[in-house]
């Protein structure tokens, strides 16, 4: 397994789902930590510059890296929002959805008793979290340490860090020219928002497949190919499920927490939850963040893909079982629960036993 560390040369764009061109829309939007599917792209790309491979083959690209649908012995983790200072690595994820901040700290919602007072709701879920303290709005951008992360997973309050502290949003503006004359072109003003992330501030993934990369390089990365320096790293890596639960039992009661988006194909909900568990449970409240949309462009296609709508990084999905469960092979080895792309980083997850459901 090689852990990579990415840091930016210039500024960085990981634009979100929509299409984006001058004179089509006016204001190109990034993402940041970008979505796993752009961090393999960059990954399978190095890793084709590496082993010199012409890009103009496709046949040979296919029998090195793989196609957009088989990824061959690529598995990756992340990617995730990382400093690396003085030889420590610190890594920062979303606060879990089901916290709402009071005062400087977040708090975790309660889950709803309905043998303590009766509820009439709509909800397709069979409890509902609520507070029990007047809560206020979230404010985007908030972080948890990986040590805050697993305090807030056990429902204890936690301070978060802010985005402004780790990189920050650069806007670029420009105008289309038409391609015959190069004259400026009516109505084709833009706008570009770029991200910087501070000094010794980065991506951390992990990945599996490939080697030979050295200790460290020089890569391109997300919209107009942007300069990265990578970093091989040795450190302690990101907690295993197969480490957590042995053989992959699951406790009676639990919660799910996506550390990375996720793709389901029914929304919210995945196929069905026996492609992850195996055994009888029932998935009893959940707290999702607004979805997100994913499309890109298929370069090998010359298309654009179709948009599809993901579940956030940090929602939480909250579990009850009837006897023994445990997880499948599958989640074991992925560490992740997706309908789509489990391999490649999506649907990363920590798993918390929970005392009081």
């Amino acid at each position: 397994m090689m852990q990579l560390f990415l840091t930016a040369i210039d500024v960085w764009m990981f634009r979100d789902g929509r299409p984006f061109t001058a004179g089509s829309d006016h204001r190109a939007v990034s993402l940041f930590p970008p979505y796993p599917s752009v961090i393999q792209g960059v990954i399978r790309s190095h890793q084709l510059v590496l082993q010199k491979v012409d890009l103009n083959d496709r046949s040979a690209i296919a029998e090195a890296v793989g196609t957009s649908e088989d990824f061959k012995n690529l598995r990756l983790r992340g990617p995730f929002l990382a400093k690396w200072e003085n030889g420590i690595l610190t890594r920062y994820f979303p606060v879990p959805a089901d916290m709402v901040s009071q005062g400087e700290k977040f708090v975790a919602l309660k889950l709803w008793k309905p043998e303590v007072e009766r509820l009439i709701t709509s909800a397709p879920t069979e409890k509902l979290l609520y507070s029990q303290t007047e809560p206020t709005k979230k404010a985007p951008g908030q972080w948890l340490t990986e040590e805050n992360l697993q305090e807030a997973l056990a429902n204890k309050p936690v301070g978060a860090v802010q985005s402004s502290t780790l990189f920050e949003p650069e806007a670029r503006y420009g105008i289309g020219r038409e391609d015959s004359t190069r004259t400026t072109r009516e109505h084709a003003f833009y706008e570009a928002e770029f991200v910087r992330p501070y000094p010794n501030v980065g991506l951390y993934m992990e990945v599996e497949g490939y080697d030979g990369w050295g200790n460290h390089g020089v890569l391109r990365i997300g919209g107009e190919g942007r300069g990265a320096g990578y970093t091989v790293l040795n450190q302690p890596p990101l907690p295993s499920l197969s480490q957590n639960f042995p053989a992959g039992k699951l406790p009676p009661k639990f919660k799910v927490y996506f550390a990375t988006p996720t793709y389901f194909k029914n929304g919210w909900l995945p196929e069905s939850w026996k492609m992850f568990f195996d055994g009888n449970l029932a998935m009893v409240a959940a707290a999702v963040n607004r979805y997100e949309c994913l499309g890109g462009y298929d370069w090998a296609k010359d298309a654009h893909k179709p948009a599809l709508r993901y579940v956030p990084a940090g929602s939480v999905y909250y579990f009850e079982s009837q006897g023994t469960v445990f997880l499948t092979k599958q989640v074991l080895e992925t560490n992740a629960i997706a309908d789509k792309g489990a391999q490649i980083g999506f649907g990363q997850i920590f798993i918390q036993e929970v005392q009081d459901v």
